[in-house]
């Protein structure tokens, strides 16, 4: 039995039973992977998987146990390789992140300026996506860490912490009658079109949800993924954007009003994720520490070790957030 068998063996299952889909992303050929797991079998003394044909059609139910030993394995392997990196050299490495246009764009540029002045010789990659593209992304461990609002059911076995609170906030032309209104109800924002975020696939969108209780059905002229691109649209006079409120700056967009919406929307928590057991290498623990000051790393060890995200969840259950209103 190789470590690399079991790597195949988790692949296949992260990548829907797909065996090509699991060579692409192990960068080698779909026979040399179908070939070592028939190896494992044959070495085990009985199937993994059920097939059809050629094709895999669900585990066995020994195959099942398996695969959950065989996920523990490749993680101890993995952290064992990371904790020989930092011995080696702490301060060389490679750092992947996914997260949304609105962090990328608004929160993580300060941060990331700060980081490399720290670390100049670890290389980041910044990954943006929808918020169902970053799931994706840190279950099918393409990247380290995750940086989304999306719902957590989407996280397979990852660790998530609580990063900030925000809130959305009503943008306008400074000649939109809403300018010049102290405080919007649902029902006068509901009579105008309004441009804002795509809606999630995942699951109910917050802002939707919001009107439809209130017994509202609101003209959605446009929706997008970026907020610069709400923000163009809006400035067309197509309608009232409604954004996160740290994607509003006030010296790039002073041609808009901004307008509380806090009393309007429920509170949103960002958070930052990894898969559950990977070692995080110091640079990852002084990276997250960055992004949120309250994310020290003896509390994120903590919440490492925690057994459940309950438990991580409890952790930080007194912690004061930062907010963006």
């Amino acid at each position: 039995m190789k470590l690399q068998q079991l790597r195949y063996l988790t692949a296949i299952l992260d990548c829907g039973l797909n065996i090509s889909a699991a060579a692409s992303r192990l960068h080698t050929s779909q026979p040399g992977v179908s070939r070592q797991i028939k190896l494992l079998e044959d070495e085990l003394g009985f199937e993994l998987f059920l097939r059809e044909g050629r094709a895999l059609t669900r585990l066995t139910q020994s195959g099942q146990r398996v695969v959950e030993r065989a996920r523990r394995i490749v993680r101890e392997a993995d952290a064992i390789k990371g904790m020989s990196l930092d011995v080696r050299d702490s301060k060389r490495g490679t750092l992947s992140i996914a997260t949304t246009h609105t962090q990328a764009r608004y929160v993580l540029p300060p941060v990331i300026e700060q980081f490399r002045r720290k670390y100049p010789q670890v290389r980041l990659h910044l990954h943006q996506g929808t918020s169902e593209q970053i799931a994706e992304m840190l279950n099918s461990e393409h990247v380290d860490l995750a940086i989304a609002t999306a719902s957590r059911e989407q996280f397979d076995h990852c660790v998530l912490l609580p990063c900030y609170e925000w809130y959305r906030r009503i943008a306008v032309p400074h000649d939109h009658p809403l300018a010049r209104t102290k405080s919007i109800s649902l029902e006068t924002l509901a009579a105008h079109p309004i441009v804002t975020y795509v809606f999630s696939l995942s699951g109910p969108s917050s802002l939707a949800t919001t009107f439809e209780m209130a017994g509202l059905e609101p003209e959605i002229a446009l929706t997008a993924r970026d907020a610069d691109v709400i923000k163009t649209y809006v400035r067309l006079g197509l309608g009232v954007g409604i954004v996160a409120a740290m994607a509003i700056d006030a010296t790039e967009d002073a041609d808009l009003v901004s307008i509380d919406a806090s009393h309007l929307f429920p509170r949103h928590v960002t958070w930052l994720g990894f898969r559950r057991g990977i070692f995080l290498r110091r640079f990852a623990y002084d990276f997250i520490h960055l992004f949120a000051p309250h994310l020290e790393q003896s509390r994120v060890a903590t919440a490492t070790s925690a057994e459940n995200q309950q438990a991580v969840d409890a952790i930080f259950r007194e912690v004061d957030l930062p907010v963006y209103r």
